[in-house]
């Protein structure tokens, strides 16, 4: 039987190319190279993943130099609008620090239901950037971890920075749990919030104004000018009623208009002010250490519960004390112990 298309050819899978392939492309900047790696850490296959942990450790020398950026807001906040006017800046403008900035922005997609897979809006909503040769944009799946972020963003932070990008941002996906990911893996954490004074901060929880290094007020222009200069004061107000941080720095409340380009310029300055503060008193070292040992302990907790279910003597049993749980015939405490038991004796 004649093809409908005589042209059309099944493609066969190649086979990646090799570690050191890799890495060379990667340290010298080959957009296609780390995106081929982000797409192997990401990657559920064994073969995929052991390739994607020696990419790591190959890298892991060439990174640590940049500032890692983690920005959230409410939904509706403008965060793609904000990083794309924020990103363009640093990378047209040479910093008072005299350096053309590359930037790359880890954007942690909403989840497709059914292919499970990124929705990749970001890239959509930041058409300028995602042409600017000074940035790399890369949309990840929140998939199932905690929030939409794990430790496969924590690990492409390391080839981005590998790869030369000397300012990384990670995007949530809202207010919620996320946000204590990225505060574990950045080190300034950016508020965008909206302008409507207290109707705002109701709606977010303590703890996440608590991490913010930088609260700004976004969408300040036009009719909603006065409204965010009244949001702007309640939130320096609000500010005051929290504990000193221990980096000992002062956040502060800005206004902000990604359309007009307002206060985008005194972002960066803080953002730099801030680096160079907690640089001088050591607490930027000192936060990067507890990161990675944070990740570590995080690492072997998942590593820990994946073995657990996948474990034959877990998975013949578990329907079985869920049943039994379910029926009020055991205690919950006590059918863990049991799957536990099985665990570790087998």
């Amino acid at each position: 039987m004649e093809s409908i298309n005589p042209h059309f050819h099944f493609s066969v899978k190649k086979t990646p190319p090799s570690v050191s392939t890799f890495v060379e492309g990667i340290l010298a900047g080959n957009r296609v190279m780390l995106s081929q790696a982000i797409t192997l850490i990401e990657s559920t296959r064994s073969d995929h993943q052991d390739l994607a942990q020696q990419i790591i450790e190959k890298c892991l020398p060439f990174s640590g130099n940049s500032i890692r950026v983690g920005i959230t807001g409410t939904p509706g906040v403008g965060k793609s609008t904000f990083i794309e006017a924020f990103g363009t800046y640093i990378t047209e403008t040479q910093s008072a620090d005299d350096k053309h900035h590359h930037i790359a922005v880890l954007a942690i997609d909403p989840t497709s239901p059914v292919s499970r897979g990124s929705i990749l809006g970001d890239k959509t909503r930041m058409m300028h950037l995602s042409t600017n040769p000074k940035a790399f944009i890369r949309p990840s799946p929140a998939g199932g971890s905690l929030g939409g972020v794990a430790r496969k963003t924590r690990e492409s932070i390391i080839l981005c920075e590998a790869a030369g990008f000397d300012v990384i941002i990670i995007e949530t996906v809202g207010v919620g749990q996320s946000e204590t990911a990225v505060h574990s893996m950045t080190d300034f954490f950016l508020l965008l919030l909206l302008p409507g004074a207290g109707d705002d901060l109701q709606g977010i929880k303590r703890g996440i104004v608590e991490m913010a290094d930088l609260i700004a007020v976004n969408k300040a222009d036009g009719d909603r000018t006065m409204l965010a200069k009244q949001a702007k004061a309640f939130y320096q107000n609000a500010l005051h009623l929290f504990p000193a941080k221990d980096n000992q720095w002062i956040p502060q409340v800005i206004t902000c208009s990604a359309l007009s380009q307002l206060g985008i310029p005194d972002i960066w300055a803080l953002i730099l002010d801030f680096q160079r503060f907690t640089q001088a008193n050591k607490t930027f070292y000192e936060n990067r250490k507890f990161q990675s040992k944070y990740w570590l302990h995080d690492s072997i907790e998942q590593a820990l519960k994946n073995q657990f279910y996948n474990h034959p003597s877990v998975q013949a049993h578990i329907s079985t004390i869920e049943e039994a749980v379910l029926k009020g015939e055991i205690s919950s405490f006590i059918g863990a112990e049991e799957l536990l038991q099985m665990f570790l004796k087998y």
